[in-house]
This record gives structure tokens, C-alpha cells and sequence, in this order.
């Protein structure tokens, strides 16, 4: 067992929560993200709330200014092939005003929630604008 399943949990029901998002969004017709956060008390990597968002603008609203967060985001795009795919990615957010105890502790996670909610890949970002951007990454990168 790595170091980093140690140190870090989820619980049951937050488990069951990334199970159904991954699977609930592989159709989705409009961009669906959740956010999650580590409880630095219990060191449980949990959702910030029960919200799914919808539009990046109320997203990027929500990301705080000076602590990271894990944003499970499936967007769904049109190909330049014309196809649809719905890219299902970890947006681990790191604002660059973060203190560098949280920075090594979302730094220790990432892995095993990339792992745990079975993303195709990461997205690092380091401002809630660069949600703006998502699409063309995703586009350029798939």
C-alpha cells in the first residue's frame, strides 16, 4: 500500500459519489464539474458541497483565491473529426498565492485522486480564468 492511501481517505459514500459522477456525465450534453477539497484535520479528500456545475463562470465563482481544490470536470466537445466526445479530466487547481503546506498537501493527493476517480488525465491550472481555456486544451490534447 503506498504512503499516500495511508495518509489520505475517502470515505465510503465519497467514493460512491465519484462512481456515479464518472459514470453519469459520459453523456452529458452541457460541461458537468464537482469540486472536492482535503480536510486538513482528518485528511479526508471530500466534496466541497453537493453542487454539479454547469457553466464554467459559476465554477470559476467558486474556486477560492488562496486554496487549492480537485475539480472533476466532463466536458463535452466536438471534434474537429465533427465527432462528440465528453473528456472526463482532474483540473487540480493551485493558485500561486497558496502557502506551501497546503501546496504539499494537495501535491501528496493528486495522484490518488486522479486513481480514485479514474480521470483520463490532469489539468493543472493556477487561476479561475483559466477555466476559459479548458476547451482548447481539451481539444489539443486528445
Amino acid at each position: 500500500m503506498s504512503s499516500e492511501s495511508r495518509l489520505y481517505t475517502f470515505s465510503q459514500e465519497t467514493r460512491d459519489k465519484l462512481r456515479k459522477f464518472r459514470l453519469g456525465t459520459s453523456r452529458a450534453k452541457d460541461p458537468q464539474a464537482v469540486i472536492y477539497q482535503i480536510d486538513k484535520k482528518t485528511m479526508e479528500i471530500q466534496p466541497v458541497d453537493d453542487d454539479v456545475y454547469t457553466d464554467l463562470q459559476s465554477l470559476a465563482d467558486e474556486l477560492p483565491d488562496h486554496a487549492p481544490r480537485f475539480v472533476l470536470l466532463s466536458y463535452p466537445i466536438t471534434l474537429d473529426s465533427g465527432r462528440l466526445s465528453v473528456p472526463y479530466v482532474m483540473l487540480y487547481y493551485l493558485p500561486v498565492t497558496c502557502n506551501n503546506e497546503v501546496k504539499m498537501l494537495y501535491a501528496g493527493a493528486k495522484e490518488l485522486m486522479r486513481n480514485t476517480s479514474e480521470v483520463g488525465r490532469i489539468i493543472e491550472i493556477d487561476t479561475a480564468e483559466d477555466l476559459e481555456e479548458i476547451e482548447a486544451k481539451l481539444k489539443g490534447e486528445s
